[in-house]
């Protein structure tokens, strides 16, 4: 791979990490905004929701500027985002600060997967969408855990100004490695919107809301699901989000691999699986160390998902790819949003945190049913007709 990815990843990380570190926190930033958890996991929603917005629109705003200045402009922007969320005077202006930080969020990661693709060969261009998705993995692995210990030790307002100093390196990055002359083909609007009309499009965009809005019914709580329900101490809590940071990569790296090969069929199976995983742990989340086990599988079965269907979209979305990408980016943080808004109002209606991994299945049941269609809908469109 060009070590222009590798800036790319890097970058990803960056990202990556301040998007999921409010979930290792999430109990130290409620108690010190004095608000509760359902409150202060509105802190994912509205991160996810400024994805969902502000993708499209500056996607599309920036199409005629250069891919490099354009990401490296996105990066600035969510370096200053980061500072302001570790200079927050208190709960809503954490929130608005959440916001800023993610208005990059799903315009960077859209460009990214469409430059990466650019840079390989064909029969690599999941595995490119997959190293870029890597350092969301990897900020799972080492920024969140680590980031979670700053945190814990030195207030959580210092975890983001060590965000915000990762997204300086990364910015150096993408200024020294990206090629200036990056393919960009003259964006028409209409074209970009009737490719979004694709129906494999239109089904992997579904899926990623759904795949998502799983995942996160669970993830938003991880922790206090680990502490209270677990009974893990805050130091097993920083462990064990380093296991499943571990687990998301292995996850993310396979679903390039797979996408590759047979995309629909894989994702059936992983939406399949991902079922088994949700209903296994809500029997076994009072004991530690099995929940553990069900949580790094849950962990690589959930992110397999991320490049094979940022692939589908952009795969069929081909002939004008920029606002599909940033679509796709915005449906994953829609099912972050939904993930997150779902888990929030259980609990604030009086579900116990260890209920929520049945919610997650639920969501996993509906992805499952359109995976299934999609893929027959494949199947028959191949065969000949008689």
């Amino acid at each position: 791979m060009p070590i222009a990815i590798i800036a790319l990843t890097l970058a990803g990380f960056a990202i990556g990490t301040s998007e999921f570190i409010i979930m290792g926190l999430m109990p130290e930033v409620a108690s010190s905004l004095k608000v509760d958890l359902p409150r202060a996991g509105l802190l994912v929603t509205v991160y996810a929701l400024g994805v969902v917005i502000g993708g499209p629109i500056l996607s599309l705003a920036t199409a005629s500027i250069s891919r490099k200045k354009t990401l490296i402009g996105l990066l600035m922007l969510f370096v200053i985002g980061n500072l302001c969320c570790a200079c927050a005077s208190g709960y809503s202006t954490l929130m608005v600060a959440r916001v800023l930080t993610s208005l990059c969020h799903g315009t960077f990661f859209g460009l990214a997967s469409i430059v990466a693709t650019d840079l390989v060969k064909e029969e690599k261009r999941t595995q490119a969408i997959a190293l870029v998705f890597m350092g969301v993995s990897l900020a799972n692995i080492l920024g969140v855990p680590v980031g979670t210990a700053i945190g814990q030790a030195l207030g959580w307002r210092s975890a983001f100004v060590a965000v915000a100093i990762i997204g300086v390196l990364a910015l150096f990055g993408l200024w020294r490695f990206l090629p200036r002359n990056l393919k960009q083909q003259p964006v028409s609007v209409r074209n970009e919107v009737q490719a979004l009309r694709h129906p494999k499009v239109i089904s992997g965009l579904a899926l990623s809301v759904l795949c998502n809005a799983s995942l996160f019914c669970l993830f938003t709580y991880v922790a206090p699901i680990l502490g209270q329900v677990s009974g893990a101490s805050p130091t097993q809590i920083t462990y064990i989000l380093f296991v499943l940071g571990l687990g998301l990569t292995i996850g993310t790296y396979c679903g390039g691999k797979l996408g590759d090969r047979q995309m629909l069929p894989w994702l059936t199976r992983l939406s399949l699986g991902l079922i088994m995983v949700l209903l296994l742990s809500y029997f076994a989340l009072p004991h530690l160390n099995i929940t553990v086990a069900l949580l790094f599988l849950w962990s690589i079965i959930g992110f397999a998902f991320g490049p094979m269907l940022q692939m589908l979209v952009v795969k069929h979305a081909a002939e004008a790819p920029l606002l599909a990408s940033a679509f796709n980016q915005s449906a994953f943080n829609l099912g972050n949003a939904i993930g997150a808004w779902i888990s929030g109002t259980l609990l604030a209606f009086g579900t116990a945190l260890r209920e929520l991994p049945l919610a997650g299945a639920m969501l996993a049941l509906i992805a499952l049913l359109l995976a299934l269609s999609l893929s027959w809908r494949q199947k028959h469109a191949s065969e000949p007709s008689r």
